[in-house]
Parts: structure tokens; C-alpha cells; sequence
């Protein structure tokens, strides 16, 4: 789906090069590919929760915002990877499997962590159903996993 590659390539931007415009920023999409409007982009930085924020100068440059990021950068280092057990795909869901007594934490985790790929979960003792988006396939959800979960796919190898 073309917006969720927008948006995960909008993020992988902002993160890793200061941008302070949307023209800076339409034109490093459009060096990978990707072409929007400025309408589209605004929305996309909206729904990413982007704001600007002023850097060591004084000037603006885009970041995400501290709710997308606290989730998987906190401060407050929760190893939630090695209670996961598995991972089963499901008519286009996927079900992941915890160690007992960890599903509710692990899916309140992955909730907060407020990807636009993931509408919800709903989670019992040791297991979680995650419930993308329409038009959102498994391997997209599978890249978002990685990214709130760094090693969450490595983790399972290894079981």
C-alpha cells in the first residue's frame, strides 16, 4: 500500500536527517520514489503526530512526537520481546502468543506505541489477537512488529 510505504519512509526521514520544511521533505520522498501532494504530506505529519521542535540553533526541524517514540525509545527500557513465544498468521490477522500473564502488557505496548498499521488489539492471558488496518498486508504488519519490537522475529527463530 502506497501510504503506509509513505509513512514509514515520512518516519525513517525525520528520523534520521533534520528536516525543517515540507519541501525538503516532499523532495527526499521523491528520491525515494515516493511522490504526494503537500496536502497529503501535512495530513500524513498530522496522523504521524509530527511536530516542529527547535534544534541546538535555534532553528525548526520536523520530529516525532514523544507519544509515538516513548513507546519503543522509553527511557524506562521494558524487555518485552522474550515473553513473546510465537507468532501465527490468520486470515489476515495475526495472533501472537506470550508467555502466561503477558499478553495484556505486550498488546498495551504495542497499542501505545500508536502505529497507524495496527487498528487494535484485544488480548487474554497468553495470547493477543493484532487486527490491521484494511489494505494493510501481514509483512507490512510483520515491519511495524520490528520496529516497535526490535528482535521480536529473531526471538521467535530462535524458540
Amino acid at each position: 500500500m502506497q501510504k503506509t510505504k509513505r509513512l514509514l519512509a515520512i518516519e525513517k526521514i525525520i528520523e534520521e536527517a533534520h528536516i525543517s520544511t515540507q519541501d525538503e521533505l516532499l523532495k527526499r520522498l521523491k528520491g525515494k520514489g515516493i511522490s504526494c501532494t503537500q496536502a497529503t504530506l501535512s495530513r500524513n505529519l498530522r496522523q504521524l503526530g509530527v511536530a516542529r521542535i527547535p534544534d541546538s540553533t535555534g532553528e525548526y526541524k520536523y520530529s516525532l512526537s514523544e507519544n509515538i517514540r516513548s513507546t519503543a525509545n522509553s527511557p524506562v527500557k521494558l524487555n518485552i520481546v522474550p515473553v513473546i513465544q510465537d507468532i501465527v498468521e490468520a486470515k489476515g490477522l495475526m495472533v501472537i502468543k506470550t508467555i502466561p500473564g503477558n499478553a495484556s502488557n505486550t498488546a498495551f505496548f504495542i497499542d501505545g506505541a500508536g502505529r497507524y498499521e495496527i487498528a487494535g488489539t484485544i488480548a487474554g492471558d497468553d495470547t493477543i489477537l493484532l487486527i490491521p488496518r484494511d489494505g494493510i498486508t501481514l509483512q507490512q504488519v510483520h515491519t511495524c512488529l520490528e520496529i516497535i519490537l526490535p528482535g521480536i522475529h529473531d526471538q521467535i527463530k530462535k524458540k
